[in-house]
Order: C-alpha cells, then sequence, then structure tokens
C-alpha cells in the first residue's frame, strides 16, 4: 500500500490504496518506533465488520522525497509489541478490548 500524497490530510485522514487501486481512509492514531524501524497505528474510517480494530503498517523510504511507502507486517510478535506500546502510550484515552 502507498500513500497517496496530493490528498492533503484532514483531520489525521490519510487515504491509502491496495493493490488493487482501492482508496480506503484511515485515521492515523500514531507513528511508533520499535527495533530502529516506524510503524504507523491506523483506524479504518469506514464502519466494518472489524469496527475498532486499528491496522498497523510498517514505514518504508521510497525513491522520492515526497512519498512514503506502508507495508504490512506479517510478524505477529512484532505486531503484538507494537500494539503493547501503543496501548501503553495511550490507556488514558482508549478503552481497549482484548
Amino acid at each position: 500500500m502507498s500513500e497517496d500524497i496530493n490528498n492533503e490530510e484532514l483531520d489525521n485522514i490519510i487515504v491509502l490504496n491496495d493493490e488493487e487501486g482501492n482508496e480506503t481512509e484511515f485515521e492515523f492514531l500514531d507513528l511508533i518506533e520499535y527495533e530502529g524501524e516506524e510503524y504507523v497505528v491506523l483506524l479504518p474510517v469506514e464502519e466494518s465488520d472489524d469496527a475498532g480494530e486499528v491496522v498497523i503498517l510498517k514505514l518504508e523510504d521510497t525513491e522520492s522525497e515526497d512519498e512514503e511507502s506502508y507495508v504490512s507486517v506479517d510478524d505477529e510478535e512484532i505486531l503484538n509489541k507494537v500494539f503493547e506500546i501503543f496501548k501503553e502510550k495511550f490507556k488514558d484515552d482508549f478503552n481497549f478490548v482484548d
């Protein structure tokens, strides 16, 4: 997935395009650094069956300075660690349900 930089961020909303070119809006919640890598925590804007579930993507630089790339993380251990950091930072702001 890559962010379409032409869209302005409004109220922390970013638009990502999937492999099929479908646009999905996410609310940017946080940027978390873990073991030298940066991860974004996003909340899908559209209501879905997974309401309230966040998406964690790894931030990767591209050759273009104006563009960043977000890639999915397959390592469950990394996802859990990043989410634990996120939960600790925002324990007073969100009501987390296990």
